[in-house]
């Protein structure tokens, strides 16, 4: 069986209710995979309530120790015209 789809860790979201990333699922629900997935080298973010499954690329040793998730860097400001 194939994945639905490649994403990588930085376009997902930490959730702190769910404590799992998650990543939106044409269903209407998230694709989720926890920290402690992730700490044990998984790859696989599942929908809960369909069969579709995503494979996550991130890097291990990024989580390997992790009591938290990595924190993304804050976006830079964008500049805004003005007339």
């Amino acid at each position: 069986m194939s994945a639905y789809d490649e994403v990588e860790i930085e376009d997902m979201e930490w959730s702190e209710e769910l404590a799992a990333y998650t990543y939106p699922c044409p269903c209407g629900d998230l694709f989720q995979i926890t920290l402690a997935d992730l700490r044990l080298g998984e790859e696989i973010a599942r929908c809960p309530s369909c069969s579709l499954f995503l494979t996550v690329v991130y890097n291990e040793e990024d989580f390997a120790d992790a009591k938290e998730p990595p924190q993304k860097p804050p976006a830079a400001p964008q500049p805004v015209a003005v007339a």
